[in-house]
């Protein structure tokens, strides 16, 4: 039986655990919506993400509007989730 997604994050710091809960309470954020969200350096927040995805908690997409950016969903999410937002 697969891992549940919680599981995987159970055991990471405290700060990837925040960012996590971030991202399942508002959907799709690039990395400064969830700093500004979170009130985490962005220091702290790609720490987090580089953490979440190691385990396949998140998923990482281009950010269409700006393609400089990148935009996070939770892994276990549908790919409609991760679709641009026009």
């Amino acid at each position: 039986m697969p891992e549940s997604i919680e599981s995987r994050v159970r055991d990471l710091p405290p700060s990837s655990k925040l960012v996590f809960k971030v991202i399942e309470r508002n959907g799709r954020l690039t990395q400064g919506q969830i700093a500004a969200e979170s009130m985490l350096s962005a220091r702290t927040v790609r720490y987090a993400l580089d953490r979440l995805k190691g385990v396949d908690a998140v998923r990482e997409t281009v950010y269409l509007p700006d393609a400089r950016k990148s935009v996070y969903a939770l892994a276990d999410g549908d790919d409609e989730e991760l679709a641009p937002a026009w």
